[in-house]
């Protein structure tokens, strides 16, 4: 299930502080899907291993924006917009560009961000980040025009001038893990001159130093004479990888743009990619049984695929039939039991049943997903609900808190905890939970 998760002005910056990413000034949507997130860590396995890097330190995050964009920010975290997904047009395109990123993270460039930000007019500088909308791959000069109207152009030159070798050093980084991987430089060279190109028609004789991302015509040279001088360059990915790759495009075209996917994938094309992208775009129109159609005729081919099961689960639970719904999601995690999204839309159906009798499996299912993931708050929502329902009103105020503090509501959290440890039992686990939230709280 695709999952949108908030809707935060001022992008990236709302969440991670301004200091440390090229800034985005959007509204900008993020969401969750294990099917998309698993397709990303696939990618980056191999990128992973070249750069020895220790992926589960890597989180990756994904926003729903059109743009053909993707950054990094906040340590080591890699943001991707689902335009980059969408439009790229394989698999080898969008390795290139998160072995790039990868290569931002490697090379320390976000720590030494911030120290330019410090030593070069950093408040003129911050302020003027903050403004930008900026394209991070593309350098569009357009999206600078608000930082550009604050003046500081020297220590603005400067800071560009820095950005520019970090590019480099990333180009450097980025082919360097894609020879030790095995792997062909040739769709970074495909995507980055797609964006080379959009650059110069939006930006046509704009100051080249009012580029945040810049896609200079050396950059290109380099990555073109790498791939020409590369054994690697006309070594296809495996077959795989396109396979997962127009999956993964289907379903977000059809979730995001589910009229437009129904003229670019038309019952005419039954492929298996059309056919998941028709029963994503349906159950968003709420055409139930044609959706419904649409996954049967896949899962009679592929019974064995938790995707598919996980999707018919959602277009159930659209359709209010959630006994239906809760028996797909079951069958999904019985192929991904460690799937923590998936299991929250298992707690959230049976939840919904009215059975009491379910309660228990919902309460179940979100104690599991929060083992896999602590800190998703959906799933600590189910959980408060769960226990509310089984009358235990102290555990219920209990999560009630847990989600605040991850939240960053520290007021809520701390008022939430005190009244659960009014109701817990003093000295258990549960009592000692809430009194830490309760100092957390109280934490500058």
């Amino acid at each position: 299930m695709l999952i949108l998760l908030a809707a935060i002005t001022g992008g990236a910056a709302a969440s991670v502080p301004a200091s440390q990413a090229y800034a985005q000034d959007r509204d900008t949507t993020f969401i969750r899907d294990t099917e998309i997130e698993n397709t990303i860590r696939y990618y980056l396995q191999r990128i992973y291993e070249a750069a020895g890097v220790d992926s589960s330190a890597i989180s990756i995050h994904l926003i729903r924006d059109n743009q053909l964009n993707a950054f990094v920010a906040g340590g080591q975290r890699i943001f991707i917009y689902t335009g980059l997904l969408t439009r790229a047009d394989n698999a080898g395109q969008v390795i290139g560009v998160m072995a790039h990123e990868l290569g931002h993270i490697t090379g320390g460039h976000l720590s030494k961000f911030r120290d330019t930000l410090e030593n070069s007019q950093a408040m003129a500088i911050a302020g003027m980040l903050l403004g930008l909308g900026g394209a991070i791959l593309t350098g569009d000069g357009q999206a600078y025009a608000a930082g550009a109207s604050l003046g500081q152009q020297i220590g603005t030159r400067n800071f560009l001038q820095y950005s520019r070798a970090n590019e480099q050093a990333a180009d450097q980084a980025a082919v360097t893990f894609l020879d030790e991987a095995g792997m062909s430089s040739k769709g970074m060279l495909e995507f980055m001159t797609i964006l080379h190109n959009q650059s110069k028609l939006y930006s046509e004789g704009a100051d080249p130093y009012t580029r945040t991302h810049p896609l200079t015509e050396d950059r290109i040279a380099f990555i073109k004479h790498h791939v020409e001088e590369s054994k690697l360059s006309d070594v296809p990915l495996p077959p795989e990888y396109d396979l997962i790759h127009q999956r993964m495009r289907a379903k977000l075209i059809g979730y995001i743009t589910p009229q437009q996917a129904l003229k670019t994938y038309p019952t005419s094309d039954t492929s298996d990619p059309a056919r998941y992208a028709r029963a994503i775009a349906y159950m968003e129109l709420f055409k139930v049984d044609d959706s419904l159609a649409e996954i049967d005729t896949l899962l009679a081919k592929h019974p064995d695929d938790p995707f598919y099961h996980e999707t018919k689960g959602d277009i159930l639970q659209r359709a209010h039939r959630v006994e239906e719904a809760a028996d797909s999601y079951r069958a999904a995690i019985k192929m991904l039991p460690w799937a923590a999204l998936i299991r929250t839309s298992l707690a959230r159906v049976l939840l919904e049943t009215g059975n009491p009798d379910d309660v228990q499996e919902a309460l179940d299912n979100a104690n599991v997903a929060l083992g896999y993931e602590p800190n998703l708050t959906s799933a600590w929502s189910l959980k408060g609900q769960a226990h509310e329902r089984r009358g235990e009103t102290g555990m219920a105020l209990l999560t009630q808190a847990e989600v605040a503090i991850r939240r960053g509501d520290k007021p809520q959290a701390k008022a939430q905890a005190k009244r659960a440890m009014e109701l817990l039992p003093e000295g258990s686990g549960s009592w000692i939970q809430a009194q830490d939230i309760s100092y957390r709280a109280d934490d500058k």
